[in-house]
Protein backbone atom coordinates (compact mmCIF):
# COMPACT_ATOMS: atom_id res chain seq x y z
CA UNK A 1 0.00 0.00 0.00
CA UNK A 2 1.26 3.20 -1.28
CA UNK A 3 1.17 6.02 1.65
CA UNK A 4 0.22 9.06 -0.74
CA UNK A 5 0.81 11.52 2.01
CA UNK A 6 4.65 11.30 0.93
CA UNK A 7 3.91 13.38 -2.47
CA UNK A 8 2.97 16.38 0.11
CA UNK A 9 6.51 15.64 1.76
CA UNK A 10 7.96 15.41 -2.06
CA UNK A 11 6.13 18.39 -3.49
CA UNK A 12 7.52 20.50 -0.63
CA UNK A 13 11.45 19.33 -0.95
CA UNK A 14 10.99 19.86 -4.69
CA UNK A 15 9.35 23.36 -4.00
CA UNK A 16 12.46 24.44 -2.12
CA UNK A 17 15.17 23.21 -4.40
CA UNK A 18 13.34 25.39 -7.33
CA UNK A 19 13.93 28.17 -5.33
CA UNK A 20 17.31 27.64 -4.03
CA UNK A 21 18.96 26.41 -7.38
CA UNK A 22 18.38 30.21 -8.65
CA UNK A 23 19.03 31.34 -5.57
CA UNK A 24 22.81 30.11 -5.71
CA UNK A 25 23.18 30.92 -9.46
CA UNK A 26 22.62 34.51 -8.27
CA UNK A 27 24.84 34.03 -5.04
CA UNK A 28 27.38 32.81 -7.78
CA UNK A 29 27.27 35.81 -9.73
CA UNK A 30 30.57 37.04 -8.33
CA UNK A 31 32.42 34.15 -9.19
CA UNK A 32 33.87 34.02 -12.99
CA UNK A 33 32.44 30.49 -13.71
CA UNK A 34 29.37 31.31 -15.31
CA UNK A 35 28.83 27.64 -17.38
CA UNK A 36 26.25 26.24 -15.16
CA UNK A 37 23.65 28.61 -14.89
CA UNK A 38 21.64 27.12 -17.13
CA UNK A 39 21.84 23.82 -16.07
CA UNK A 40 20.76 24.83 -12.38
CA UNK A 41 17.90 27.13 -13.94
CA UNK A 42 16.22 24.10 -16.13
CA UNK A 43 17.03 22.33 -13.09
CA UNK A 44 14.78 25.03 -10.85
CA UNK A 45 12.13 24.50 -13.46
CA UNK A 46 12.00 21.07 -13.62
CA UNK A 47 11.89 20.66 -9.78
CA UNK A 48 9.03 23.06 -9.97
CA UNK A 49 6.83 21.27 -12.83
CA UNK A 50 7.80 17.80 -10.79
CA UNK A 51 6.46 19.46 -7.20
CA UNK A 52 3.01 20.40 -9.07
CA UNK A 53 2.84 17.45 -10.46
CA UNK A 54 2.81 15.40 -6.92
CA UNK A 55 -0.27 17.93 -6.04
CA UNK A 56 -1.77 16.90 -9.47
CA UNK A 57 -1.26 12.88 -8.27
CA UNK A 58 -2.25 13.52 -4.61
CA UNK A 59 -5.17 15.31 -5.90
CA UNK A 60 -6.43 12.71 -7.82
CA UNK A 61 -5.91 10.02 -5.12
CA UNK A 62 -8.78 12.66 -3.09
CA UNK A 63 -10.94 12.23 -5.76
CA UNK A 64 -10.59 8.36 -5.82
CA UNK A 65 -11.36 8.47 -1.88
CA UNK A 66 -13.94 10.68 -2.55
CA UNK A 67 -12.31 13.34 -0.08
CA UNK A 68 -14.43 16.16 -1.39
CA UNK A 69 -13.68 18.39 1.72
CA UNK A 70 -10.02 18.32 1.26
CA UNK A 71 -10.32 18.81 -2.64
CA UNK A 72 -12.09 22.26 -1.74
CA UNK A 73 -9.49 23.45 0.44
CA UNK A 74 -7.73 26.72 -1.48
CA UNK A 75 -4.76 26.53 0.14
CA UNK A 76 -2.84 23.77 -2.33
CA UNK A 77 -3.91 26.34 -5.09
CA UNK A 78 -2.30 29.97 -3.43
CA UNK A 79 0.24 27.46 -2.16
CA UNK A 80 1.31 25.97 -5.73
CA UNK A 81 0.25 29.53 -7.19
CA UNK A 82 3.10 31.07 -4.98
CA UNK A 83 5.68 28.33 -6.09
CA UNK A 84 5.44 28.81 -9.82
CA UNK A 85 5.66 32.50 -10.10
CA UNK A 86 8.39 32.41 -7.42
CA UNK A 87 9.83 30.03 -9.17
CA UNK A 88 9.86 31.55 -12.44
CA UNK A 89 10.83 35.21 -11.41
CA UNK A 90 13.50 33.84 -9.83
CA UNK A 91 14.55 32.20 -12.94
CA UNK A 92 14.14 35.23 -15.24
CA UNK A 93 15.78 37.19 -12.93
CA UNK A 94 18.85 34.86 -12.61
CA UNK A 95 18.58 34.78 -16.80
CA UNK A 96 18.93 38.95 -17.11
CA UNK A 97 21.47 39.33 -14.58
CA UNK A 98 23.56 36.24 -16.92
CA UNK A 99 22.38 37.15 -19.94
CA UNK A 100 25.70 40.00 -20.51
CA UNK A 101 27.86 37.44 -18.48
CA UNK A 102 28.05 34.57 -21.30
CA UNK A 103 27.06 36.75 -24.45
CA UNK A 104 30.92 37.49 -23.85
Amino acid sequence: MIDWTWLNVGSLVLGLIAWILPVVNLLRYKNHNHKNWSALSIMSISACAISLYFQIVYGHYLVKIEDWSALMEEAVVIVSSVLLIVTLLLNIITMIVYRDKTAK
